[in-house]
């Protein structure tokens, strides 16, 4: 099966993004390796829709995923949070119950922090039930958890605080 590869820039740092012909299959934390090609079809398409939700134009993405890569359980939690809507955020235990499969919370990070297609499959909408939580998001020029709070922050699932900026994250030092 033939991957495309390409990759943007975001307020929370550079993004790799993998498409196959069944649809996205890759969302992460860095530039993609070796020569990309200009986007085209449908990795211009999620380049676009990527962009239109980081500036706040779009709340859903309309993608075709390739979910080859999960079975099981782990296929049924990611669908399940595929639908967790913009703007909001469940716990990992509420993830569990959604999904179906009975897993305990701690296994549902697990799952999150191996998910392949962070922001579209929106991880960062799972919290703990008593804070924040983790995230592995960010990759190593930005902090996980820092990336998480400014992404629910940006669709209104967490308050501003006085030094969120729109603009994006400075890289941790």
């Amino acid at each position: 099966m033939e991957v495309t590869t390409t990759g943007l820039t975001t307020p929370v740092g550079p993004l790799g993004i993998a498409v196959s012909e069944r649809g996205l299959c890759r969302v992460d934390w860095s530039q993609p390796p070796g020569r990309v090609a200009k986007p085209a079809g449908l990795a211009l398409r999620v380049i676009e829709q990527l962009e239109a939700y980081f500036t706040g134009e779009l709340r859903e993405f309309d993608l075709p995923i390739d979910w080859s890569f999960a079975t099981g359980t782990r296929l049924a939690v990611l669908q399940a949070l595929h639908r967790v809507p913009y703007g909001t955020a469940v716990t990992y235990g509420e993830l569990a119950e959604l999904s179906g499969t009975g897993v305990p919370p701690r296994a549902i990070g697990g799952i999150m922090g191996a998910n392949p297609m962070p922001i579209v499959v929106p991880c960062h909408r799972v919290v703990a039930h008593d804070g924040l939580g983790g995230y592995s998001g960010g990759g190593r020029a930005y902090d996980g958890r820092e990336v998480k709070r400014w992404l629910l922050v940006m669709e209104g699932a967490l308050p501003p605080t006085l030094d969120w900026d729109p603009a994006g994250l400075p890289a941790a030092t």
